[in-house]
């Protein structure tokens, strides 16, 4: 489904753009999402809208077959990235899951605020991104996702969660697209 609306009280969420994680190796340049999620966020900010800044701060309790992340990062590695140039205004999450609704209160924020869309950027395409907006679909949110605003390490995962699972969660576009659409709406 194509970029079609946006709902008067949109959100963006931008996922895990934090020191820490912006110095792996994904498949698309880390700079041009940053660029193309500031330039959502300024947009958002322009207009009085929410912006949601999430990092990840561990990992969720469980038991897997693969070994898990250390619970303890270096100085900074939570800290959000300059380029974001984080506001009193936004809503900081820090989340120790995948998703940046289980295990938080961002689902009551965002709906003190009337919040009924989401817009979703960051990384990892097929792991936070991915996890964030299947969290908010099934909370009842709209979505939309920045496609060119998102990567991820694994080309399969990312390839894997634009075609086959954020068709079914709501509907993408370009961060231009989603820009272009709030353009149309009086401030």
């Amino acid at each position: 489904m194509a970029l079609t609306t946006l709902d008067p009280n949109t959100a963006l969420i931008i996922v895990d753009l934090q020191k820490g994680i912006v110095g792996y190796p994904f498949i698309h340049s880390i700079g041009g999402i940053v660029d193309r999620s500031r330039a959502l966020l300024d947009t958002f900010r322009e207009r009085g809208l929410p912006v949601v800044l999430v990092n990840v701060a561990g990992v969720a309790p469980g038991r897997t077959e693969r070994p898990r992340h250390s619970e303890s990062f270096p100085a900074g590695w939570t800290d959000f990235i300059p380029e974001l140039d984080q506001q009193p205004n936004d809503i900081v999450v820090t989340k120790r899951t995948w998703g940046a609704f289980a295990s938080t209160d961002l689902e009551d924020q965002l709906k003190a605020l009337g919040i009924t869309q989401v817009v979703v950027t960051g990384v990892a395409t097929g792991g936070g991104v991915e996890a964030t907006a299947r969290q908010a679909y099934e909370l009842g949110f709209n979505v939309t996702l920045a496609l060119d605003a998102m990567t991820d390490s694994r080309p399969e995962a990312h390839d894997y969660s634009i075609k086959n699972v954020f068709p079914k969660l709501g509907e993408t576009g370009t961060a231009q697209d989603i820009i272009d659409l709030l353009a149309t709406r009086s401030a």
